[in-house]
C-alpha cells in the first residue's frame, strides 16, 4: 500500500500539465447547449440513478446510451455510473446481483421473462498507470489466473490490463473509457451532460476519436480493436469517421489478439455482428485491413459475406434488429458453416453413407473444424445442430412428420433456414412456401394440405412419362445409386429419378399403413436416418 501511495504521488508529481490534459477538463452542458430529449430516457435507468442518488451517492447514465441520447435515438441499452462499490449497489435493490471478475459490476433486473430488462451499473475506476504498476504478473488472463486470485489491479508484461476493480473518481473513470463519445455522464434529474474529453464536439463533428494514445489504449485491452470496428459501422450510417489517429493503429495492434481469451473474442464477435449492423461491420473490417487475423471464425464470416446464402443471413439478421425482433447467434453461425456441413454431407453420401448419420458427422467435423470447445458444445451447438438436422425432414412431408416437426422448440428457427435456402435458389421455392402455409395452419388446414400434397403426388406419378434416359445414367452401378437418390430428393424429383429397386422398397412400406402418401419429397432420407 505504500509502495502504491508514493507511486502515486510521484506520478502526479512528474507528470504535471501532462497528467491534467490526460484527465481532461470537467465541462458541464445543461438542456440547452445538448437538447437531450428527456422522453427518451428509459425510465428503469432514471430509477436507479434516483434510487443512488437518494441513497447519497453520485450516479449518472454513461457511455453509449448518453451518445445515441445526443443523436436523437432512443438507446437500447442503459449503463449507469457511481462511486458506490458493487456491495453497496446491491444492497439497494431486491434483484440486483455482482458479475464479472476482471471488471465487477452489478446487474439490477427489472421484470421476467422475455419482458425483462438489465440496467448495468458500474463503479467509477482508478486511473492506474500500467508502466509504473507494481501488480505486473506473468503470462496472460488465461494461464495466470492463480496470480490474479486476490489481486484488485494487474497487468501483464506487455501492459495489458488483467484486472482492474481499484474505484476512483468520476474524471479517473472518464480517462479510462475508450472513445470521447462513450465518456460523457448525463444527469437525468437535473439533465446536465458532464464530459471531459470534448465528447460532445466530437459527436457534432461526427468523430470516433480514442481518448490518450491510441496504440497504448488497444494494448491495454486488446479487444478494443473489435470495439473500434463495432462503433465504427454503427456509427458510419450516421456519417462518424474514425479520426485517422484512432485508425491507424489497428492493424498492427491486431496481434495483440493472440492473448485474449477465445470466449471473450468469441463474445466480442457475436456484439459485431448482431447488434443491427452486421453487413456495415464486416464492410469496416475490410475497408480498415482487418478481415483476416482478429478470430478465425470472424474469417470465415467476412470471407463468405459475399455468398447469397451468407450475404441474405446477415441482412435478415441486420433487418430483425432493427425491427425489435430476437436474433439467435445458433441461426446466423448455422448459415454462415452450411457450407461446410453441406460438403462433408454430400462427401459420405457419396460414399454410400446413410443420410442422417452422414449428416451428424458432418456435423460434428465442422463443430471440431470451425469453433472448437468455445461455444460449439454448449446450447449455441445444440441449437446449430438442431437447425441442421431439420433440413432433410422438411422434405417429407406425410404422415405425422409435419405436425411433429411443427412442435420442435426450435422449428421457426430451423424454417426460417429452409427459407433462406429457398430464397437464393438452394431448394425449391415450392417446399418453402408449403411450410410457411402450414406452420401458419389451424389443424384442420394442415390436415388438408398434407391431404392435397399427397393427391398431387399421386397426380403426379400417373402422369410421369416413360422412364428414358435419366434412369441407365444413375442406375448402372450399386456405387452411383445414393448420390442419385439423394440428388433426387433435393430437387423434389424422387420418384421420377430414384431406380426401380428403390421404388419397390417404398411400396413394401406403405403396404402396413394403408396410404399411398409414405414417400412424400425426403422421404428416403428420412427412413434411412432411422435405419
Amino acid at each position: 500500500m505504500i509502495n502504491k501511495f508514493i507511486g502515486r504521488l510521484i506520478g502526479k508529481a512528474t507528470a504535471g500539465s501532462k497528467g491534467r490534459k490526460r484527465f481532461g477538463k470537467r465541462a458541464e452542458i445543461g438542456p440547452q447547449g445538448h437538447a437531450i430529449n428527456p422522453a427518451l430516457v428509459d425510465e428503469r435507468a432514471a430509477n436507479v440513478v434516483r434510487t443512488l442518488k437518494e441513497a447519497g451517492y453520485e450516479a449518472y447514465i454513461v457511455g453509449g446510451a448518453v451518445r445515441d441520447l445526443l443523436l436523437g435515438l432512443k438507446p437500447k441499452d442503459f449503463d449507469v455510473a457511481t462511486n458506490a462499490t458493487p456491495e453497496q449497489v446491491k444492497a439497494l435493490f431486491r434483484r440486483a446481483f455482482i458479475i464479472g471478475r476482471r471488471f465487477r459490476i452489478v446487474h439490477v433486473v427489472y421484470g421476467r421473462g422475455r419482458e425483462h430488462e438489465v440496467i448495468e451499473v458500474s463503479t467509477f475506476r482508478a486511473y492506474m498507470d500500467n508502466a509504473t504498476s507494481n501488480a505486473m504478473v506473468q503470462g496472460n488472463e488465461r494461464s495466470a489466473k492463480g496470480q490474479l486470485a486476490g489481486m484488485t489491479h494487474a497487468v501483464d508484461a506487455s501492459g495489458r490490463v488483467l484486472r482492474d476493480n481499484v474505484w476512483g473518481s468520476q474524471e479517473e473513470d472518464a480517462a479510462r473509457r475508450d472513445f470521447s463519445v462513450n465518456a460523457m455522464y448525463y444527469d437525468p434529474e437535473t439533465r446536465v451532460v458532464v464530459d471531459y474529453h470534448n465528447g460532445l464536439q466530437d459527436s457534432q463533428k461526427k468523430l470516433l476519436r480514442m481518448i490518450g494514445d491510441a496504440a497504448t489504449r488497444y494494448r491495454e485491452d486488446p479487444v478494443r480493436i473489435m470495439r473500434a470496428v463495432r462503433f465504427g459501422a454503427k456509427l458510419a450510417a450516421l456519417g462518424f469517421t474514425l479520426e485517422p489517429k484512432t485508425a491507424k493503429p489497428l492493424v498492427e495492434a491486431r496481434a495483440l489478439l493472440a492473448e485474449v481469451p477465445q470466449s471473450r473474442l468469441f463474445d466480442e464477435m457475436i456484439k459485431l455482428l448482431q447488434t443491427g449492423h452486421a453487413v456495415p461491420s464486416v464492410d469496416q473490417l475490410r475497408k480498415l485491413g482487418l478481415g483476416k487475423g482478429i478470430y478465425p471464425l470472424l474469417d470465415v464470416v467476412v470471407e463468405r459475406a459475399d455468398q447469397p446464402f451468407v450475404k441474405a443471413a446477415l441482412a435478415d439478421t441486420d433487418r430483425r434488429v432493427a425491427e425489435g425482433k430476437p436474433v439467435a447467434p445458433s441461426f446466423l453461425l448455422a448459415c454462415v458453416l452450411w457450407q461446410d456441413v453441406l460438403g462433408g454431407w454430400n462427401a459420405r453420401l457419396a460414399k454410400g453413407e446413410h443420410a442422417f448419420p452422414a449428416l451428424q458427422d458432418a456435423i460434428d467435423e465442422v463443430f471440431d473444424a470451425r469453433i472448437g470447445d468455445v461455444s460449439g458444445r454448449g446450447k449455441l451447438g445444440a441449437d446449430m445442430r438442431e437447425i441442421w438436422m431439420m433440413q432433410p425432414r422438411f422434405e417429407k412431408r406425410s404422415g405425422n412428420t409435419p405436425f411433429s416437426l411443427a412442435e420442435q422448440p426450435r422449428f421457426r428457427a430451423g424454417f426460417d433456414f429452409l427459407r433462406l435456402r429457398a430464397d437464393v435458389g438452394e431448394i425449391d421455392e415450392e417446399l418453402a412456401d408449403w411450410w410457411q402455409a402450414f406452420s401458419l395452419a389451424d389443424d384442420g388446414e394442415r390436415e388438408s394440405l398434407v391431404r392435397e400434397l399427397r393427391a398431387e403426388q399421386q397426380r403426379s406419378k400417373k402422369q410421369q412419362p416413360p422412364r428414358t434416359h435419366r434412369v441407365p445414367k444413375q442406375a448402372p452401378t450399386q456405387e452411383g445409386q445414393a448420390p442419385a437418390a439423394i440428388e433426387s430428393e433435393a430437387s423434389g424429383e424422387g420418384d421420377e429419378a430414384s431406380p426401380t429397386p428403390a421404388k419397390k422398397r417404398r411400396r413394401r412400406r406403405r403396404k402396413p399403413s394403408g396410404g399411398g402418401g409414405a414417400e412424400g419429397q425426403g422421404g428416403g432420407v428420412e427412413s434411412s436416418g432411422d435405419a
